[in-house]
C-alpha cells in the first residue's frame, strides 16, 4: 500500500461533526491501523465496501477538458462521514482506504501544456502510470472479497477499474456506463476519453453498455466502430428516452442488465451526465439526480455488480457557497449502492 495515503482515525475525527443524540457515519466507519498489514486487515474486517479516492485531473487535461476533478474525493468524504448511521445504512459496513498518492504527478502535469506535442505525450504517460496503480489496488480489494467504491478523478480511471476487476476474476468483464459520452475514442494515448476502448482493445472488457449517450457528442467514426461491434458494445441515447420518448428509462435499465449480467460487471457513473453538476464537461440537459440514484440501485442489487465508480465531479469549479453539494450528491450515490446490496 506504499502509493496509498491511508485515511487515519485522526483524519476521520477532524471531518466528522459530532452531535449529541446522533451517531454519524464517521463514528462507525473503519480505517486501517498504521500498525497492521493493510491487505490482511482489509480481508479480515467486517466491512463489505471499500472507498478509494483518486484525486487527479490529469486524464481530463490530456483529453482537452477542464481540470478540477481532483477535488471530488475530499469533497465527497466530508459529506459521507456526516450522514446518519442507522438501520438503513451502517457506517460500520464501510472501510475508507484513503487516496492514491498522485501529488508528484499532479505537480508535473500542472506545468505541461496540452497543445505542445511532447507535453501531451508526457500527459499520456502519466495517465498510464496511474492506470497501473489503480488496476493493482482494485485487483487487491476484490481479491480479498470486498467491493470497491472509487471516487475520481477523471473517467480515465475506468480503465484501471475494469482491468483490476478482470485480473481479480481471471477473465474479461463487463461494464455499464451512465454517461453523456462513450469514452470509446481512438487509441491515441491514454486520457479520460478512451478508458473503455483501451480496456476493450486489451481484452479486459468483454461487453460494454453506454446508458444515456447524448447524440450530439458521438463522432461518426466512434459511432461506426460501435455499430461494427454491436454484439459487444451497445448504447441507448438520452434523446431516445427523454426527448423522442421512443423508449422508457425503466425498460432500458432492464435491457442493459440483460446485456451485461452474465459476467461480473462494473457500474460507472459520470457526473457530467446530470444537469448543473459541476464537472469537466458540465451539461444543462440530461438525466435527473433521482434517475442517477435509481440507476445505481437497479444495477447495484445484481449479484454480479462488482464495483461502483463515480467520476468527473469538479466541485472546485463551483465558486458559489454551495460547492459542498457535489460531495453531498456523491454521498447519496455511495449509500444508494450500499443499500442496494443490503436492503
Amino acid at each position: 500500500m506504499e502509493n496509498i495515503k491511508l485515511l487515519t482515525v485522526k483524519d476521520l475525527a477532524k471531518i466528522t461533526n459530532h452531535r449529541s443524540g446522533e451517531v454519524k457515519f464517521g463514528e462507525k466507519i473503519i480505517t486501517i491501523p498504521s500498525s497492521d498489514n493493510g491487505w490482511e486487515f482489509l480481508a479480515k474486517c467486517d466491512a463489505n465496501f471499500v472507498v478509494f479516492g483518486i484525486p487527479e485531473d490529469i486524464g481530463v487535461k490530456a483529453n482537452h477538458g477542464r481540470p478540477g476533478t481532483a477535488s471530488a474525493y475530499e469533497n465527497a468524504l466530508k459529506s459521507l462521514v456526516n450522514i446518519q448511521h442507522n438501520k438503513f445504512c451502517k457506517g460500520s459496513n464501510l472501510l475508507i482506504l484513503g487516496e492514491l498518492n498522485v501529488e508528484k504527478e499532479m505537480k508535473e502535469a500542472k506545468e505541461l501544456k496540452i497543445h505542445l506535442k511532447e507535453d501531451k505525450k508526457r500527459l499520456f504517460q502519466i495517465v498510464e502510470k496511474i492506470d497501473k496503480e489503480v488496476s493493482h489496488i482494485i485487483h487487491q480489494i476484490i481479491k480479498v472479497g470486498k467491493i470497491p467504491i472509487i471516487i475520481g478523478g477523471g473517467h480515465n480511471n475506468a480503465y484501471g477499474n475494469i482491468k483490476g476487476l478482470a485480473l481479480a476474476k481471471g477473465k474479461p468483464v463487463n461494464a455499464i456506463n451512465f454517461d453523456a459520452h462513450t469514452d470509446f475514442r481512438i487509441l491515441e494515448g491514454r486520457h479520460s476519453g478512451n478508458g473503455f476502448s483501451y480496456a476493450f482493445e486489451e481484452g479486459f472488457l468483454k461487453k460494454y453498455f453506454i446508458f444515456g449517450l447524448h447524440e450530439s457528442f458521438i463522432s461518426k467514426s466512434v459511432f461506426n466502430t460501435i455499430k461494427e461491434l454491436d454484439n459487444r458494445v451497445k448504447y441507448v441515447s438520452y434523446e431516445d428516452i427523454e426527448v423522442r420518448k421512443n423508449k422508457t428509462f425503466d425498460t432500458q435499465l432492464e435491457s442493459a442488465l440483460q446485456f451485461i449480467k452474465q459476467e461480473p460487471f462494473g457500474i460507472e457513473l459520470d457526473l457530467d451526465a446530470i444537469p448543473n453538476i459541476y464537472s469537466s464537461a458540465m451539461t444543462l440537459s440530461g438525466f435527473s439526480v433521482n434517475q442517477a440514484r435509481e440507476y445505481i440501485h437497479f444495477f447495484g442489487k445484481h449479484k454480479n455488480a462488482s464495483y461502483l465508480h463515480i467520476c468527473e465531479g469538479a466541485p472546485e469549479l463551483d465558486e458559489t457557497n454551495n460547492n459542498h453539494l457535489t460531495g453531498k450528491l456523491i454521498a447519496y450515490l455511495i449509500t444508494d449502492f450500499m443499500k442496494s446490496k443490503t436492503l
